[in-house]
């Protein structure tokens, strides 16, 4: 009786099994999803982050503005997004002088795009073929062409953050 007393104490004492976590889908439509929503995220924040006044910034005369690394994300994903959902008219993003409520507005718009993009994407289509002038790019080439040519600018925000002594999305705690 005293070991099943000091068992069942010892058992009372242990934290509780947590859930096991929800299956993360897989396969290749929920790779590049994944890797999508990742980098929208650091992308939107670090649009966010920089403050209206540094959006003029680059770090040398030849090298683009922070708001012309935003504008070239939002170009890119507009077009490569618009092709994946049919559209006709390909949406432009403001000036990169414009003010920076302007531009995020046109990156959040490029994003809302792509989310459609991204939510059509199946494993079952991944192979469906799209023109692009004279060229032809699968539905899954195109999605992950627009998430590494995403990350790649990420990388752009990420450095401009930190000359400006500013901590990127990806690097907070």
């Amino acid at each position: 009786m005293c070991v099943a007393v000091l068992v069942s104490g010892v058992a009372m004492g242990q934290a509780p099994v947590a859930a096991p976590a929800a299956p993360v889908a897989s396969g290749p439509a929920a790779e590049v999803q994944r890797s999508y929503a990742a980098v929208k995220k650091n992308i939107l924040k670090s649009a966010e982050l920089m403050p209206a006044e540094s959006y003029s910034y680059k770090p040398e005369p030849d090298i683009r503005t922070f708001a012309r690394v935003i504008n070239h994300v939002s170009e890119a994903q507009f077009r490569s997004c618009g092709i994946a959902n049919g559209a006709k008219d390909i949406a432009k993003p403001p000036a990169e002088t414009a003010d920076k409520a302007a531009i995020v507005e046109a990156l959040k718009a490029s994003f809302e795009e792509c989310d459609k993009a991204y939510a059509a994407l199946t494993d079952a289509n991944v192979a469906e073929m799209f023109s692009l002038g004279q060229a032809k790019r699968s539905r899954i080439g195109l999605m992950w062409g627009n998430a590494a040519h995403d990350q790649e600018q990420y990388a752009t925000l990420a450095l401009y953050l930190r000359l400006k002594g500013l901590v990127p999305p990806s690097s907070e705690k």
